[in-house]
C-alpha cells in the first residue's frame, strides 16, 4: 500500500516529477564529474569534469528549489514570500528568553504583541475572574469560564492570516442573543464543548490562531472576585468592583481554596523573567496572584520579577494611587519580594488626552522613585507610553525594556 501511495508523486499534473528528475541527474553528474577530476591526467579534461560538477550543481540547487516552491504553494498558497521569515522567526524566537506574563485585559494583551517578536517561549498566565460583557453573559448563561481575556491574549500571540485574527475580534452589533458578543468568545465557548473542557479549547484555539507562545487560565476553578470596602460593605464580581462607592480595602477570592493550574506553575518554576502588568492592580494582576499557592511560587522562583506600573489611575480602582501605592498593594496582599523592578513612564502626555481623561476620573500615575526604593524595589524609568488613540504602553518599547533588562541580568548572573 506505501508502494503504490509512493507512485502518486508520478501522477500527471502534479508539477513536481521534473524537478525530481532533474535533482537526480544533477546528483549523478556531480558524482561522475569528480569520478573524472580523480581518473583524469589531461588538465583539459579536469577543467571540463569541473564545468560538468558546476553545471550539475546548478542542476540539483533548481530542482531542489522547484520542489520547495511546489509544496509551498499547496500548503501556504498565499504566503509564499513569508516563508523564510517564518523559518528564521521559528528558529530564531526559539532560543529567546522565557517569560511568563500575569494579568489580564487590554494591558496584558499589549504586552503580549510586543514580546513576541523577541521570543516564542511566553506563557501568558490569565485572569478568568472576569463577570461582565460577553464573558459574563456566556458564564452565567452556558456555566462556562470567562474567554474574553484569554481570545484577547490569543489575538495578540496569533501567527495567523490578519483576516483571522480580525474574524476572532467581530463583535456582533445586533442579533437576538448575539449583540454584544464576539466571535472569539463563541468560538472558544463552543470548543469548551466539543472538546470537553476549557483548557483543551484553549490549546485547540491555539493551534488555529498558530500563536506564538501559550495562553493559559490561572485557575480553571470558577471563581468570584470580592472586594471589602473602606466603609465596610462588599463588592461581589470583577464588573462591579470599580463602581463601588468607597474606595476598596482589600480583595479576596470565592472559592478560598481555589487551585492554580499545573501549566502555570510549571512555567514559573521554569521562568527567566516574570512580568506583573500591566493591568487594572485589582481586577487583572491581583486575581492571579491571589489563587492559592501562586503568589509564593513567584516570590520562591529564581526568575527576575518585574511590575510595569499603570500609565494612568483607575476610577472605582487607584484613584490618587502613586506607583508606590500600587506596589504597596500587592506586597500587602501577598508577600515582600513579589517584585524586584518596577517600570514606570517617565513621558509626558499630551494636554488634550489629560483632559479626556480628566473627564473619567483618571490622571497620570506619579512615578514616586524615591518611595519605591524604600520598599527595596529597582526603578526602571523610561518613555513607554502611546497616546494615538488612548494612553497606554507602547508594546514595542515596553517589550524592549523588558527583553534588554532580562539580558544584562542573566549576563550578570552568569
Amino acid at each position: 500500500m506505501k508502494i503504490l501511495k509512493a507512485f502518486k508523486w508520478l501522477y500527471p499534473g502534479m508539477w513536481i516529477k521534473r524537478w525530481i528528475m532533474l535533482t537526480v541527474f544533477g546528483i549523478i553528474m556531480i558524482s561522475m564529474g569528480f569520478v573524472m577530476v580523480l581518473l583524469e591526467q589531461s588538465p583539459k579534461n579536469k577543467t571540463f569534469a569541473g564545468i560538468i560538477i558546476i553545471l550539475a550543481a546548478l542542476a540539483v540547487i533548481t530542482g531542489i528549489n522547484r520542489i520547495i516552491k511546489s509544496f509551498v504553494k499547496v500548503f501556504l498558497p498565499q504566503r509564499e514570500g513569508e516563508l523564510v521569515d517564518k523559518i528564521y522567526q521559528a528558529r530564531i524566537l526559539e532560543k529567546g528568553a522565557k517569560i511568563v506574563v500575569i494579568g489580564g485585559g487590554t494591558g496584558l494583551s499589549t504586552l503580549l504583541q510586543g514580546l513576541k517578536e523577541y521570543t516564542s517561549n511566553i506563557t501568558a498566565i490569565v485572569t478568568v475572574a472576569d463577570d461582565g460583557g460577553s464573558s459574563g453573559k456566556l458564564r452565567q448563561e452556558l456555566d462556562v469560564l470567562p474567554p474574553g481575556d484569554i481570545r484577547n491574549c490569543l489575538v495578540a500571540l496569533a501567527d495567523a492570516e490578519p483576516l483571522m485574527r480580525k474574524l476572532f475580534q467581530f463583535r456582533f452589533g445586533e442579533g437576538t442573543g448575539l449583540s454584544g458578543h464576539s466571535f472569539g468568545n463563541l468560538f472558544i465557548t463552543a470548543m469548551t464543548k466539543v472538546a470537553g473542557d476549557f483548557d483543551a479549547a484553549i490549546k485547540e484555539s491555539s493551534r488555529v490562531l498558530a500563536i506564538r507562545g501559550r495562553v493559559v487560565p490561572s485557575t480553571l476553578d470558577k471563581i468570584t472576585l470580592v472586594a471589602d470596602n473602606a466603609d465596610g460593605s462588599q463588592t461581589f464580581g470583577e464588573s462591579q468592583i470599580p463602581f463601588s462607592s468607597s474606595p476598596i480595602k482589600r480583595i479576596h477570592l470565592r472559592p478560598v481554596n481555589c487551585k492554580p493550574t499545573e501549566e502555570a506553575i510549571d512555567a514559573i518554576r521554569k521562568a527567566d523573567a516574570i512580568v506583573l502588568g500591566p493591568g487594572s492592580l485589582f481586577t487583572s494582576i491581583m486575581p492571579n496572584l491571589l489563587v492559592g499557592g501562586m503568589y509564593k511560587e513567584i516570590i520562591s522562583s529564581k526568575a527576575i520579577k518585574i511590575y510595569v506600573c499603570n500609565v494612568m489611575t483607575q476610577k472605582g480602582e487607584t484613584e490618587d494611587y502613586k506607583a508606590s501605592d500600587h506596589m504597596k498593594v500587592m506586597v500587602e496582599h501577598t508577600a515582600p519580594g513579589i517584585a524586584e523592578y518596577c517600570i514606570v513612564n517617565t513621558s509626558g502626555i499630551p494636554p488634550e488626552m489629560l483632559e479626556k481623561y480628566k473627564t473619567q476620573g483618571s490622571h497620570p500615575v506619579v512615578p514616586d522613585t524615591e518611595n519605591l526604593r524604600k520598599m527595596k524595589c529597582k526603578v526602571v524609568k523610561a518613555h513607554i507610553v502611546s497616546t494615538k488613540d488612548y494612553v497606554r504602553h507602547d508594546p514595542t518599547k515596553l517589550a524592549k525594556i523588558i527583553i534588554d533588562l532580562v539580558g544584562s541580568l542573566k549576563k550578570f548572573k552568569k
